[in-house]
């Protein structure tokens, strides 16, 4: 029924303009708003929406993750260039190499965004 539906992401955020500054200046995303006072751009294909919610940052796990492949040390560094802070988990199977989770040639960081969303990057 709706496999062939391309779905949008949506993000809780309780401040538009915290979050306009962080996912255009930190992340690199070019915004767009409409009418109804949505946030939204594309992350490669797939559209993210972002709007104002009490409820913002109360998701315990991963929000939006991104594979980049051997792009994964640059996208970090340019990330704590930028001033993200990454996460700490304990993680089975997985070491902490600075702010890196490493796993048989896997590597992740995870890290939140002003609401407390849950944002992971990971690579090889």
């Amino acid at each position: 029924m709706l496999s062939s539906t391309d779905a949008t992401a949506m993000l809780a955020v309780r401040d538009l303009g915290a979050a306009r500054s962080f996912y255009a200046d930190v992340l690199g995303f070019d915004l767009q708003e409409n009418e109804m006072g949505i946030v939204s751009f594309e992350s490669g294909r797939t559209p993210v929406a972002l709007y104002e919610s009490g409820y913002a940052g109360t998701n315990q796990a991963n929000a939006l993750a991104w594979s980049v492949g051997d792009r994964f040390d640059d996208v970090v560094s340019t990330l704590r260039d930028r001033g993200v802070t990454f996460e700490r988990y304990d993680l089975p199977g997985m070491t902490i190499a600075g702010d890196v989770h490493v796993a048989n040639g896997f590597k992740a960081v995870w890290f939140k965004d002003p609401d407390g969303n849950i944002l992971h990057i990971n690579g090889g």
